[in-house]
């Protein structure tokens, strides 16, 4: 079989696995930045215990290689009695992974905002909470769009990582093919350019958020 028959053979599996990828992506960035969002309150919370906490969580998950992680929730995570589908184990590391990294990139951008935008809504009488929700909050969130827009790059090349755990996702839809067609050199260069595409349109869509927001606050 040439390679443009294998190719086109492929083209299905492999848009089928392409398009898992980016399910993964997207819902372990939704996840993470719900769990980065609350660790980076935690962070910049004036309780003693929650900055430690998320301190914590934040070195152990940006220490760790994902894919350990991803051993551990998957093959560990049952000797406590706690089995998890590879789906389910796959979004999870992903998510966890995500929101540490996820929630450095929002402490920054809400410390980035000015203090007198705190003292302005604290004299208006909004609570911490309201201030942070209302003011602050939505004036960090552009702040770290590019960082979030870069996560959410990584976490697509990323999600290569749960084909150890039994995921058909785009790179495992390529290792099954490869297995019977004996042609590795071909499909993992199509997996590399499918990931490169993916990458590159998400990396235009950052570049067009950013430049809206720009002109918006101008």
């Amino acid at each position: 079989m040439n390679t443009v028959e294998l190719l086109s053979m492929s083209a299905p599996r492999l848009a089928m696995g392409a398009l898992i990828t980016v399910k993964f992506a997207v819902a372990a960035m939704v996840f993470g930045l719900l769990l980065g969002a609350v660790v980076a309150v935690m962070s910049i919370s004036t309780d003693r215990l929650l900055p430690a906490c998320a301190r914590a969580y934040v070195s152990v998950m940006r220490g760790t290689p994902l894919l350990v992680q991803m051993f551990v929730v998957y093959y560990g995570l049952p000797d406590l009695g706690i089995s998890l589908d590879p789906t389910s184990a796959g979004i999870l590391t992903l998510t966890l992974n995500a929101g540490a990294y996820l929630s450095e990139s929002m402490r920054g951008a809400i410390l980035g905002v000015g203090r007198g935008q705190w003292s302005a809504a604290h004299s208006l009488g909004l609570s911490h909470y309201q201030t942070l929700r209302y003011v602050v909050g939505p004036q960090a969130l552009r702040l770290a769009v590019p960082s979030l827009g870069n996560t959410l790059i990584s976490l697509v090349k990323d999600t290569s990582l749960v084909s150890v755990i039994t995921v058909t996702e785009l790179l495992r839809s390529s290792q099954e093919i490869i297995a019977a067609t004996y042609q590795p050199l071909p499909l993992y260069i199509a997996a590399a350019l499918i990931y490169w595409v993916l990458s590159t349109v998400l990396s235009a869509v950052q570049h067009h958020v950013e430049g809206r927001l720009t002109l918006q606050t101008r």
